[in-house]
Formats: C-alpha cells, sequence, structure tokens
C-alpha cells in the first residue's frame, strides 16, 4: 500500500479506497492486495507449524539430560523450563499469523460490502420500486 499525495477528503477508486491518515497522507487500500496478502499469513503459519512440530519431536527424541550431577540437574531444570517457553512462544505466533490471515479475509470482504452498501445509497431507484414516480 503506497503513500499517496495529501487530501482533505475520502476519495474512492474502482480498486480499493484511499483513506487520510493522521499524519495527513492517504492510504491507498485495495481490496485485492488484501486478498492477495493474506494467503501468505496462511501459508507462513502452516510452514512455522510444521517447524514447530518438528522441534518439539526432535528434542523430545533426544530425551532428558543424563546425570546425576548436580551441574546437570541445574542445567536440566533450566533448559527444560526455557524449551517449553519456546515452544509457548512460537505456538502463539502461529496462532498470530492464523489471525492476520482471517483478519484479511474479513477486512477485504467488509470492504466489498461496504462498497456494495455505498453504491446501493446512490443507485437510482427504478419507478414503481419506492423512488420517485
Amino acid at each position: 500500500m503506497q503513500s499517496i499525495a495529501k487530501s482533505n477528503q475520502t476519495t474512492e477508486t474502482q480498486r480499493g479506497k484511499r483513506v487520510v491518515s493522521d499524519s495527513g497522507k492517504v492510504l491507498d487500500i485495495k481490496t485485492a492486495d488484501i486478498k492477495s496478502s493474506a494467503p501468505v499469513f496462511h501459508e507462513q503459519s502452516q510452514k512455522l507449524s510444521d517447524a514447530l512440530t518438528k522441534l518439539v519431536q526432535t528434542l523430545d527424541g533426544l530425551g532428558e539430560p543424563w546425570g546425576d550431577d548436580d551441574g546437570v540437574k541445574e542445567f536440566a531444570a533450566s533448559y527444560l523450563k526455557k524449551q517449553k517457553a519456546i515452544e509457548g512462544a512460537t505456538a502463539t505466533l502461529v496462532l498470530g499469523l492464523v489471525s492476520i490471515h482471517q483478519a484479511m479475509n474479513d477486512m477485504a470482504d467488509g470492504h466489498v460490502e461496504n462498497d456494495d452498501l455505498i453504491a446501493g445509497m446512490f443507485a437510482k431507484a427504478k419507478p414503481g420500486h419506492g423512488g420517485a414516480k
């Protein structure tokens, strides 16, 4: 989405909307761009989820640290805590990417519905259909 010249009002284009930001710059939001970007978040969330699964399986497959001395016990306690924290943070990222994907689809659908609503407001009413006779 590119920045466009300063404008005092919202204007509409065929492919999307231009919205005036707080800085006075106009954002050119195109429904097609939103729809084409959304699947990228889905693909990346799937790749990250696959990587997380592989990480968990690999680390769990290695087993726990061995030994009975204090150094190994201290390492194991710290290691397992950090492993779970990394796994949890990565799972949160996966959910975040999925959420962005869904939100972008919803946003694109909302733009289309809004465009249809606005178009309906300015359409000429046909005689005999509640409009001017």
